[in-house]
């Protein structure tokens, strides 16, 4: 059996480990009435029994008054206690997904996937389920503003409009400086805001482009575009630093793709095959079958090398290529035998290496087949050269005006001190931005634009793929959308609704034959959410144009340290760093929350003493240390999207900026950079590391087989599988499940890691927000956490992820021990939690083998010390209605949603029918973007989760302890490594 560990302490020394961890868990359970007190837990069960009888006391006399207030007129559409969902678009910072808003009584609580998107298929981020609590954050701009000041709308109107005219008339350059647009009725908006006003120039500018692929594509197939990458067909995947699980392009959409080519549930003999080349290790990375290791500047001497064996093993001519460090020639025969059924990509922003890599895909015949050239992704379409020219103009003062919607360059660009600059010896400066940010504080002009829940919108986020966006929510604040502005600046006070409907009437009903009526047309598509048009053939032919020059460009790996700079599945680039439900998110592979730092290779950091949270500087900049398992020796990995100074309460301060050591090269931006300047410290900065929390010793958790294996025995790694015999002697009554005994199936093969199932869980149980201090405490919050093993040799590691959530135990241990039957077991099998019975002991906690429940530490409404979005009427309107809100000295875990469970039951017995399977979907099986999480009813043998969890690969974790739980885990199975 495979030894695996959660840490290098673990690795290196299990049993101090232990003796360690279980000092800090003691530590960790101490009484704190406040962050400095010294209260002990004896003196705290004093206080709390005298508590309990005064308030005894004190309810007979007076009860609490509560105020209900009633609609007056109630809503036609709107019935209390029950829930509306409404189709609508997530598009943020380049991520899209199709989405249904779930809104109670007015207000939409949650974000769940649509099943109906052919797209994101129901899936989800967790920056998408995390984007309900950006509706009611209250750094939300409420006005709009003057020089900093609060004004009007008809006053910035009146001035901003003077201000065009007069720039039009004297023929001044003004910049219209967006992020990539994929609606097409605000490109419509756009194309006329310029007709009549000519002296308007439209660039489109993302923090984290995908310039090089566009460049790359104008050159070899003569139009800038990024193709469509179909894993599901692929065999084989080879990837250079492209992190397409977790922010790569269409990560939704990418993840239900691959793992819907490496699942064996309905008895498929083969999986994708997955080849990882990257520098740091990526979520990405930590899926691959096998995974190299590589220097950022490596990167394009590997693929000319892989170009160059392929030539030669074709029997074409070869060519001189820069020698790299590893050797990848074991790759050639699996490509060549998966001819058109493979896909090579790179995460690289240099055009020349997309250059080679679109040559290995024509060589290979990948194009028109495992990529799809005519369903073109419309993100991402900024090109850095256009910016970059912008830049150097506005800077040398050819430009009078700036108008900038959904961008934040002042804060995201290398030179954004320089744009700032500019920005104030402008004319006419006007920033759209919903909430602060370092741009709109450099403007004279703020016109906040809605949040995407309170507007109109439509999509196209692929060629052919529409959706449409609906406000669930009246505006909060007096917020108004930026195409309502633009319209209004050219003296069009055309509604933005209707303005869609004329153009969805005029330019799309057209493409459809299914209605013959507008009205019943859009009606389906508004409810649906999405619409698909007839494809057409692009046209579009590989003409090889390029590649001698790019493979003339590459250089041999360079000396001396190198910087990579990613995106994380969290903060991303930084837009949302006011989110608290995203800070708190740990990193599915360092689990370090609220920071970013300097991730490290092992070596080093054992020759030059360091350990985690040592402090480093890297080219001045001070950055805390991880040792990293994996990272390629002489490089450091950082998360961009960290040190805002203007977000607001939560993401102010956060890390450190790393946009401003990115480097531009023929105006283009790179992210990585070589020859820096590493020196150590004697510093330290805490880090929130909640890796080796919740350790269940070391037991047997992760259980592995290759697919050879697999295929010989079905039960191959699971060899140590014990039955659940339910008839063992005990000393309690058997459990008789009479009805239904819910169960969930979790496919390690599906699971990506990538933590969509936490906040989900979080958005959908009020789950709350500790802060870094807590987490520090082991005090974190989720109720599922996403555990990560590693395997084999530190260096270069194998990766397990597992989520855990409550084992929902048919011989719960933590039920035995209760006190005051906090804890019980429904007829249902759901182990369930009465939380005004819980007096807060922690023997279930004590008692629980899965490390699953959470004790309510903090004191959160009305805390001056803490204030996150709990603490504020605002933020507290994100709550859901159906799950109580827990107290401080509470005990709390999953119950797989039993609220949704309720709500689908009483639904059924009104229709008079059966539960259908798959009918009901606790937050994290409805959200998950890999389907690693089934749920169902066990006692059904036809449902699905039934027959998994009667399959050969399922098993449970500690079976050996006989708690019968109702939670299955099946086996991970890799390809045979090379």
């Amino acid at each position: 059996m495979k030894d695996y560990w959660k840490s290098l302490d673990e690795y290196y020394d299990p049993e101090a480990f232990k003796k360690n961890e279980a000092r800090i868990e003691i530590d960790s359970k101490r009484i704190l009435a406040d962050k400095d007190s010294e209260t002990s837990r004896r003196d705290f069960l004093k206080v709390f029994g005298f508590s309990i009888g005064a308030a005894v006391v004190a309810a007979s006399c007076k009860r609490p008054v509560d105020k209900a207030i009633p609609y007056l007129i109630q809503p036609e559409e709107v019935t209390p206690g029950k829930a509306n969902y409404y189709a609508s678009t997530y598009f943020d910072a380049n991520e899209y997904c199709s989405v249904l808003v779930k809104v109670r009584d007015g207000r939409p609580i949650k974000i769940e996937g649509n099943d109906l998107s052919p797209i994101s298929q129901r899936g989800t981020s967790a920056r998408v389920q995390a984007s309900i609590l950006n509706l009611y954050d209250d750094s939300r701009f409420i006005s709009p503003l003057k020089n900093g000041t609060e004004s009007t709308w008809e006053t910035v109107d009146s001035e901003i409009t003077e201000k065009l005219n007069a720039l039009k008339e004297n023929n001044r350059k003004v910049v219209l400086l967006t992020s990539t647009i994929i609606s097409p009725s605000a490109k419509q908006v756009v194309s006329e805001f310029i007709k009549l006003n000519p002296n308007v120039e439209w660039i489109q500018y993302d923090a984290i482009p995908a310039s090089g692929i566009l460049k790359a594509n104008s050159i070899s197939f003569g139009k800038a575009f990024i193709p469509d990458y179909r894993f599901e067909k692929a065999k084989t995947v080879v990837s250079f630093n492209a992190d397409f699980l977790c922010s790569w392009l269409s990560p939704v959409e990418y993840t239900k793709r691959y793992t819907s080519a490496r699942k064996l549930d309905n008895g498929q003999k083969e999986m994708l095959r997955h080849y990882q080349i990257e520098s740091g290790l990526s979520l990405t990375g930590s899926n691959a079958d096998v995974r190299f290791p590589v220097k950022p500047s490596e990167e394009g001497a590997v693929i000319a090398t892989l170009y160059n064996e392929l030539l030669k093993a074709k029997g074409l001519p070869a060519v001189d290529v820069p020698p790299c460090n590893i050797d990848i020639t074991a790759l050639i025969p699996e490509l060549l035998e998966n001819e058109g059924k493979s896909i090579i990509i790179s995460g690289s922003n240099d055009f020349h290496i997309q250059l080679i890599v679109n040559s290995i895909n024509n060589l290979l015949r990948n194009f028109g087949n495992t990529i799809d050239l005519d369903s073109p992704l419309m993100t991402r379409q900024a090109l850095d050269e256009d910016f970059e020219k912008f830049s150097g103009s506005l800077l040398s003062g050819q430009f009078a005006g700036l108008l900038c919607w959904g961008v934040n360059p002042v804060y995201d660009h290398p030179e954004g001190e320089k744009i700032k600059e500019a920005i104030a010896k402008l004319g006419l400066s006007v920033s759209f931005s919903e909430k602060p940010d370092e741009t709109a504080a450099a403007c004279q002009y703020i016109c906040p634009q809605a949040n995407y829940l309170e507007s109109w919108g439509d999509a196209e986020p692929k060629a052919g793929f529409y959706s449409l966006a609906q406000p669930c929510i009246h505006k909060l604040f007096d917020s108004r959308q930026v195409e309502e502005s633009l319209l209004k600046w050219i003296g069009k006070n055309t509604d933005y609704h209707q303005y869609i409907m004329d153009y969805w009437e005029k330019t799309l009903f057209p493409k459809q034959k299914k209605y013959t009526d507008f009205r019943m047309f859009w009606d389906d598509s508004l409810q649906n959410g999405v619409f698909e048009a007839a494809h057409t053939d692009s046209g579009l032919t590989y003409s090889g144009q390029g590649v001698e020059e790019a493979l003339a460009s590459m250089k041999p790996v360079q000396n001396g340290w190198e910087v990579q700079f990613y995106e994380n599945t969290a903060i991303g680039n930084g837009k949302h760093a006011n989110n608290p439900w995203l800070q708190e998110l740990p990193d599915p592979i360092a689990k370090i929350s609220w920071d970013n730092f300097a991730a490290v290779p092992i070596e080093w950091a054992k020759e030059n003493g360091l350990k985690n949270e040592s402090v480093i500087t890297v080219n001045g900049v001070e950055l805390p240390v991880f040792i990293q398992p994996g990272q390629t020796n002489s490089t450091i990995s950082v998360a961009l999207g960290y040190g805002r100074e203007i977000s607001g309460k939560v993401g102010n301060g956060v890390g450190r900026n790393m946009f401003r050591m990115i480097s531009v090269k023929n105006k283009t931006r790179e992210f990585y950079l070589a020859g820096v300047d590493i020196r150590t410290t004697e510093k330290t900065y805490p880090l929130a590391l909640s890796q080796t929390h919740y350790s269940m010793e070391g037991r047997p958790i992760v259980r592995e087989a290759t697919l050879e294996q697999y295929l010989a025995n079905p039960e191959a790694g699971n060899e140590m599988h014990e039955e659940l015999d339910k008839d063992n002697i005990t000393l309690y009554n058997k459990e008789v499940f009479p009805s239904h005994h819910w169960g969930m199936a979790v496919d390690l093969n599906s699971c990506t890691g990538c933590g969509n199932c936490a906040i989900a869980c979080q958005a959908e149980n009020n789950i709350q927000v500790v802060g870094k201090d807590q987490v520090r405490k082991r005090r974190i919050m989720h109720w599922i956490r996403v555990d990560r093993y590693f395997s084999d040799e530190p260096e270069n590691p194998q990766v397990s992820h597992q989520p855990v959530m409550c084992q929902q135990c048919d011989n719960a241990p933590c039920e035995n021990v209760c006190p005051v039957a906090a804890t019980t077991h429904s007829k249902e099998g759901l182990n369930m939690m009465t939380y005004n019975r819980c007096i807060g002991t922690r023997y279930c906690i004590n008692n629980c083998p899965y490390r699953v429940r959470r004790f309510n530490w903090f004191r959160y409404v009305n805390n001056d010390k803490f204030d996150f979005n709990a603490n504020t009427d605002l933020g507290r309107m994100v709550l859901n209605p159906d799950v109580t809100v827990r107290s401080r000295g509470v005990v709390e875990k999953c119950t797989f949603c039993v609220q949704r469970i309720q709500d689908v039951k009483q639904q059924a017995k009104l229709d008079g029918r059966r539960i259908e399977d798959g009918e009901i979907q606790p937050a994290c099986v409805q959200s998950c973007p890999g389907n690693a999480l089934i749920f169902g009813d066990l006692n059904n043998p036809e449902s699905k989760v039934s027959k998994l969890l009667r399959s050969k690969r399922n098993y449970h974790l500690l079976e050996n302890l006989h708690t019968l739980p109702s939670v299955g885990y099946l086996t991970k199975i890799r390809n045979k490594l090379s």
